[in-house]
């Protein structure tokens, strides 16, 4: 029942992000003079690697989730020793690999400003840090949710069905962030 209200849940939150792609491209559509001077401003190497940063996350978060299907929460071995990883160690990594890319758009947002594109600045700069900005709320969430599944691996006396669940759980909004940001940075970074 969990999984089934996440999914439903996760629609919803489409539909939210549908709604600023269309406050994006509409925008886009009426300034477009403004897009092009504020696009060359855009460091798209440096939003490339960020962007796979992310998506590497990804990765680490299903072999968590993996991991958690199997019922090895935690390692077993050297630390070392990739191949004796427990979910808690994957999504330990999920979590410094999302940290690092929030902290690479408050990096970009820091440059952008002192570049002059803030947020009241014009119609670009709202598009910009509207839909960036909730985005990186969500990863924000989702980091939050890995501590919650990580510190519930450490005080849980064993491995329960509604912990797998969890793991899913998060797994299947990480995922979600994850395809959003790579549809904003095509949008924003490549489709200038």
């Amino acid at each position: 029942m969990t999984m089934v209200g996440t999914m439903v849940w996760l629609a919803s939150e489409i539909m939210f992000f549908a709604g600023l792609f269309a406050i994006y491209f509409t925008i886009r559509a009426v300034s477009t003079e403004l897009w092009d001077e504020k696009t060359a401003l855009l460091n798209v190497p440096f939003a490339a690697v960020n962007t796979t940063i992310l998506v590497i996350s990804s990765v680490w978060c299903q072999i968590g989730v993996f991991k958690a299907e199997e019922g090895r929460v935690s390692r077993t071995g050297g630390l070392f020793n990739l191949s004796g990883w427990g979910m808690r160690e994957w999504f330990v990594l999920t979590y410094l690999f999302g940290a690092v890319f929030v902290a690479g758009q408050v990096w970009e947002y820091a440059t952008l400003i002192t570049e002059g594109v803030m947020l009241n600045s014009d119609p670009y700069g709202s598009a910009f840090y509207i839909t960036t900005g909730f985005h990186g709320i969500h990863v924000a969430g989702g980091l939050i949710a890995f501590l919650l599944i990580i510190g519930r691996s450490f005080t849980a006396k064993r491995y329960t069905h509604a912990q797998k669940v969890g793991a899913h759980v998060v797994s299947y909004y990480w995922h979600f962030v994850d395809v959003v940001w790579v549809a904003l940075f095509f949008t924003i970074y490549i489709l200038r």
